[in-house]
């Protein structure tokens, strides 16, 4: 089971993921200063009410726009789960294209959305996310994120 961390400026979202589809969310906001084990006290019980099994989680996968939350949520993953995340960023392997003269200034929420959204929905798109702020983003048809 995948355990997906979305971390925006205002709120967290955590989500087991299994055969691709979202078994559980849950939201917290987000705090910079949070350790891995307030983190992991508050999943724990999130996940004991609902019956999830922490030896579930194999794999984890972290978008994170506020970089001083990463170290705690690296550290709980390595020592709670046993598994080293993949940290959302443009150097690795999305899938999608990034046009731009420095990808990497890029956010990690704006690059799992361009990678939903084409799964989704094959061609040309602009995707737009209401979160803290109001983003949009353009992703060619062939899979290419070209701008904001």
């Amino acid at each position: 089971m995948l355990l997906a961390i979305d971390v925006g400026n205002t709120n967290t979202l955590f989500a087991l993921i299994e055969g691709g589809e979202i078994r559980e969310r849950w939201r917290i906001s987000t705090e910079a200063r949070r350790t891995a084990d307030e983190y992991m006290v508050w999943l724990s019980q999130l996940m004991d009410i609902n019956g999830g099994d922490r030896a579930a989680i194999t794999d984890v996968a972290i978008a994170t726009v506020v970089p001083a939350t990463l170290f705690n949520l690296r550290q709980m993953c390595k020592r709670y789960f046993g598994v080293e995340p993949l940290v959302v960023t443009a150097q690795i392997d999305l899938g999608i294209g990034i046009d731009l003269p420095n990808p990497s200034e890029v956010g990690a929420d704006r690059l799992v959305n361009a990678v939903a959204a084409h799964a989704a929905y094959p061609g040309d798109l602009i995707v737009i996310d209401f979160g803290t702020a109001t983003t949009f983003d353009i992703i060619s048809g062939d899979g290419v994120y070209r701008g904001v």
